[in-house]
């Protein structure tokens, strides 16, 4: 195991291997590891491909796109929009579970852990897996975007349909790169404002995100997402 970040899971690592062979990404490494010797980085280095380990490559059946993990303790485990079992939920979260209700019916957990949805085929990535404690976006530009940018090219690349999720300005740069990488040009993509306090009122609430999921997929002969989390 990476001192830096563990060990991408067998399924994605058959997509993804040579991408970790690159200069960058031995740069990338070398940076998260020296981090990690030197500040507290989130999240732990077992959980940074937590995304990839609850959701493998042939079963992503959705993808939404997040950005920076969560900076403070005990939040980022690997999974965009998701934090642990009595961590406060974010904000954010809180406005994904009021669209949720609105939308089909289904009230949110007291809780923000979306691993379940992770193993339903909802790949919650963020588009850097790393994070200084307590300093957003301090490992940016380092180059885990250009690592996420190759996970979007190789499941638009995939035959099999998916559905893309891009919520705000940031996702949705990342458009252009789906339709460059998807030659049989057959994916969904939802696009809407981003779940922040700051944006929610301007485009998320009643952008119906859910059912439209579930309308793409059942299009292609697919089983819905089950949207429900435990408690």
């Amino acid at each position: 195991m990476s001192e830096a970040f563990g060990e991408l899971p067998p399924s994605w690592h058959a997509v993804l291997g040579d991408e970790l062979a690159k200069p960058y990404f031995r740069k990338l490494e070398s940076f998260v590891a020296t981090a990690r010797a030197t500040q507290e980085v989130f999240p732990p280095a077992q959980e940074v491909f937590a995304a990839f380990e609850h959701t493998p490559f042939e079963s992503v059946r959705v993808m939404i796109l997040g950005q920076d993990p969560y900076h403070d303790n005990d939040q980022a485990h690997g999974l965009c929009f998701s934090v642990r079992r009595g961590v406060k939920i974010p904000p954010s979260l809180r406005n994904l579970y009021k669209e949720l209700k609105t939308d089909v019916g289904i009230d949110g957990p007291d809780h923000g852990y979306l691993q379940a949805w992770a193993e339903r085929g909802v790949m919650l990535l963020n588009t850097v897996l790393t994070v200084q404690a307590h300093k957003a976006n301090s490992h940016r530009k380092k180059g885990w975007e250009t690592f996420s940018d190759r996970v979007i090219e190789v499941l638009a690349a995939r035959e099999d349909p998916l559905v893309f999720v891009l919520w705000g300005k940031p996702a949705q740069k990342k458009l252009p790169l789906i339709e460059r990488a998807a030659s049989h040009g057959h994916h969904e993509v939802i696009l809407a404002a981003h779940p922040s306090p700051l944006s929610a009122s301007s485009g998320f609430f009643g952008s119906k995100p859910f059912s439209k999921v579930n309308a793409a997929l059942s299009g292609w002969g697919k089983p819905p997402i089950d949207w429900s989390l435990p408690d």
